[in-house]
């Protein structure tokens, strides 16, 4: 599973259109106005602080940001957003950035309660922006967690389920003994082992990214937008218009879910499965499941990213594996559906294109994050940096530049309340020791050291994410999980659970390097709205903890509710991806099919010539290149999910056409209506599942000849 939280949307709202340029600064402006009136309004922003509105305004210290009921709306959310988050997991692996959506969300809760109380007279504390921050990071937190803990990728590998599917024992490296089946116990107990260190290992660096470096981190930067732009006073028709399509989009979503349960009581019925480009395009996975979570995720994506998982899906189900399968008999002998079959060209030839652009963007963002820092340290060297580097005392600028009103305030405020870093060390170097004497117990294949090897790379593994993600809005998180993999799988070979052992470490590195991403994310929204660093690193902790216990709970109960792992719509394709990565890890090649590595060998070199063209050539040219990555998707899967999101990404296009300034303003709204209350659908359809409490009806399409055998058979 990879998410898309890079580059999110091509707009960002919350203080009128942003447009995000090539290198990821803001430009202001929007198509409705006249030349006259631009050349006006950018005389007029010159003189324009953010937080002058806010002066009148009280910032609240640290302990008054974390609110009761603030956790509480957290928790709400983090179950909603982990449902959402569970469900992409188990059935594309696609997860689009949710960070303006968590604040949209958050606000559209606390507005409704605040307000409620106000009428009543029981409003005590008002609602503000650091509160709604805190919230945001919480929430975050939480379902981040979903993301991270490998439910349909490292965790789900392990099972008896993806052993069966990679082969089982006739597939080379496929050991019966590299099995471990989820357990909610010792899941929980992995997640509240590795899941906090990510936090401690980046804190100590939160100045340097934040304020030395400036680094932009744009979704958390999007989201301070959208936060300080619902909680100003020329904010609130914009937030009034939000919330209400928020609701509902929300509304029609949920309700759409609920009707097309009706429809299905039995295998292969349901909307979910209407042949809206005929029968055969149905066979070949090529169809629109009318499902609202795909089309909100293509409302949300970039339109790269749609077109580029459709391409794939033409290039791989259109084309390949009709022209592999007529080689059956030479290529291949196996059933289609094993490993030595097409299976194994599905598998390994999205494995190649995954692990080629993963590859690439490891390097680049390596590349990019090296040579910013030396840039930097060289300017300073010879005092040529144009940075501020904030003092203790009252922000005087080592370089003796001014700076900005709002960059002084949100300076001064982001110093003021200091984690210790002896409290971080000491945690780290704690947490650590715990964990070499509980991951062992958990995976017996992964000894002590494997544990302290990667406990000492974590946090240099930790801060380049991090600061690549401020760079690029990029977190390679499953990037540096698959290096883990192979690494520690090679390390303790085939004979003594190699398998397991890579698995497990994949999901350790994963938690850490995602999790320090994602705090300093957050601690940039949280700079913009003048929300404590202390608030945010102890929401932080909270919701880390919330999601240790609710990601394995919404797994968990998806597990018990449907065949997750199974040929069915939670077939959770990354899960038999990373087993296949771990196997190859230990055995080598051995496993594959005739020509299927001469394939690989094609596609990983693709991914990377594709990749190299697109930082090449200038961006109106790239922006029509197709992503690897998201071409990799449907290789496996089909195209039904890419229609969904393409038809998504239509939407936003025609929108946009006719009233940018509208579509800028609404689109997140509407798809996080979308996303949520198919999403929260989702657990009223697992509890019924539970009870055995069927749908009344089931919907099926027939071709015509197929109709007449059934009309012959009933009248017989």
């Amino acid at each position: 599973m990879d998410s898309y939280d890079h580059n999110p949307s091509e707009l960002e709202m919350g203080g009128g259109p942003v447009k995000r340029t090539r290198n990821g600064d803001k430009e202001s402006g929007g198509p409705d106005r006249d030349s006259a009136w631009v050349e006006k309004n950018e005389e007029d922003e010159k003189d324009l602080s953010v937080e002058k509105l806010f002066e009148s305004k009280k910032v609240p210290p640290w302990w008054e940001q974390i609110t009761f009921r603030g956790m509480f709306v957290s928790m709400l959310m983090g179950i909603m957003f982990s449902i959402i988050v569970m469900k992409l997991n188990l059935t594309t692996g696609i997860i689009p950035s949710l960070n303006v959506s968590a604040g949209l969300i958050g606000f559209f809760f606390m507005r409704t309660w605040t307000k409620m109380l106000d009428k009543v007279g029981l409003l005590k504390t008002p609602f503000t922006r650091q509160e709604n921050t805190v919230i945001q990071t919480c929430v975050v937190a939480c379902y981040g967690i979903a993301f991270s803990g490998g439910f349909g990728t490292y965790l789900l590998g392990m099972s008896r389920k993806m052993y069966v599917k990679a082969g089982g024992s006739a597939t080379p490296g496929n050991s019966a003994n590299d099995i471990k089946d989820p357990s909610l116990s010792w899941i929980i107990g992995f997640l509240f082992t590795v899941s906090f260190m990510g936090l401690l290992a980046v804190v100590p660096l939160r100045k340097i990214m934040v304020i030395d470096y400036k680094l932009t981190y744009p979704s958390g930067t999007a989201t301070a937008i959208l936060i300080n732009g619902f909680h100003t006073p020329q904010g609130d028709k914009m937030a009034k218009k939000q919330v209400k399509s928020l609701g509902q989009y929300f509304a029609f979503s949920f309700l759409w879910g609920f009707f097309q349960w009706f429809f299905t009581a039995g295998d292969g019925c349901g909307f979910v499965n209407f042949p809206t480009l005929g029968l055969r395009a149905l066979e070949q996975r090529f169809y629109f499941d009318f499902s609202m979570t795909y089309v909100g995720t293509g409302m949300i994506c970039p339109h790269l990213v749609n077109v580029s998982l459709l391409l794939g899906a033409i290039m791989s189900w259109g084309l390949m594996w009709p022209l592999i399968k007529n080689n059956k008999g030479d290529w291949y002998t196996a059933s289609d559906t094993s490993m030595q079959g097409l299976q194994g060209y599905k598998v390994f030839i999205s494995i190649a294109l995954i692990l080629g652009d993963g590859l690439y963007s490891f390097i680049k963002i390596l590349y990019i994050t090296l040579s910013n820092m030396y840039g930097e340290w060289k300017k300073k060297k010879i005092g040529q940096t144009e940075i501020p580097v904030v003092s203790t005392n009252n922000d005087e600028q080592r370089t003796g530049e001014a700076v900005s009103y709002d960059e002084q305030r949100r300076n001064e405020m982001f110093m003021k309340d200091r984690i210790p870093l002896w409290v971080a060390g000491s945690a780290y170097i704690a947490l650590a020791a715990i964990a070499m004497g509980i991951i062992p117990k958990i995976f017996p294949p992964v000894k002590w050291y494997y544990v302290l090897v990667a406990y000492t790379f974590a946090p240099v593994l930790g801060f380049c994410n991090a600061y690549g993600c401020g760079l690029t809005d990029w977190s390679l998180a499953s990037t540096y999980g698959k290096l883990a993999l192979f690494i520690f799988g090679a390390w303790a070979g085939k004979d003594d659970g190699g398998v397991i052992a890579g698995l497990a470490a994949c999901g350790v590195m994963m938690s850490i390097v995602n999790t320090a991403s994602d705090l300093m994310q957050d601690f940039k929204t949280g700079y913009l709205t003048l929300s404590s660093p202390r608030s945010m690193f102890v929401s932080q902790v909270i919701g880390t903890a919330m999601g240790c216990v609710i990601a394995p709970s919404t797994f968990w109960l998806f597990y018990k509710a449907f065949d997750v792992g199974g040929d069915g719509e939670y077939a959770a394709p990354y899960g038999l991806i990373y087993r296949n990565m771990a196997i190859l890890g230990v055995e080598g090649f051995g496993a594959l099919p005739k020509h299927c590595l001469t394939l690989c060998y094609c596609f990983f070199a693709f991914a990377i010539v594709v990749n190299l063209i697109r930082d090449r050539v200038p961006k109106k040219v790239s922006q029509y290149i197709p992503l690897p990555m998201a071409m990799a998707i449907p290789f496996y899967l089909g195209g039904y999910f890419a229609i969904d999101m393409c038809v998504g990404t239509t939407i936003v296009y025609i929108w946009q056409r006719i009233n940018r300034k509208s579509a800028d303003i609404l689109v997140p709204a509407v798809a996080s209506g979308l996303i949520c209350g198919d999403g929260i659908w989702t657990l009223p359809s697992s509890i019924l599942a539970l009870a055995k409490v069927n749908p009344p009806i089931c919907m099926k399409f027939l071709s015509r000849k197929q109709n007449v055998k059934v009309d012959v058979f009933l009248g017989s």
